[in-house]
């Protein structure tokens, strides 16, 4: 019998870029420019709740999430930052970091599904790539 092997959510791989990959995490941009959206992902397969990962990685998984939300605060500045897991819509473990501001088009309401997604242009997943 063979290991099941880590995928993406097929949701997250159409919705997200792909900017790194840090020791536990697959660290994904959101494709809306109009929010600094990030998304951790744990490269482990068939989890879908934080307990699903051993103590250790939980650890591992809480700390990679502090430093994309200092990352976050020091790149964007933001108003507030939303940190959440969610995962009525894609099932795979998964949190939201968001940079919010009390300047951007859906404050203070919730981000999603709010407006059609502006998408980032090359340059700019360029330059975001260059933090990670």
């Amino acid at each position: 019998m063979t290991n099941p092997v880590f995928e993406l959510a097929p949701e997250l791989k159409r919705d997200c870029i792909e900017l790194a990959n840090w020791p536990l995490c697959k660290v994904l941009l959101l494709n809306d420019s109009q929010y600094p959206w990030f998304v951790l992902v744990p490269r482990q397969p068939n989890l879908k709740e934080i307990i699903d990962l051993s103590e250790a990685d939980q650890i591992v998984y809480l700390k990679e999430s502090a430093k994309l939300s200092k990352l976050l605060i020091k790149v964007f500045n933001p108003d507030k930052l939303n940190v959440a897991a969610l995962g009525n819509m894609v099932p795979q473990l998964h949190i939201h970091h968001i940079a919010r501001f009390k300047s951007d088009k859906a404050w203070p309401a919730p981000v999603w599904g709010k407006f059609s997604a502006v998408l980032y242009t090359d340059e700019q997943i360029v330059k975001l790539k260059t933090y990670f």
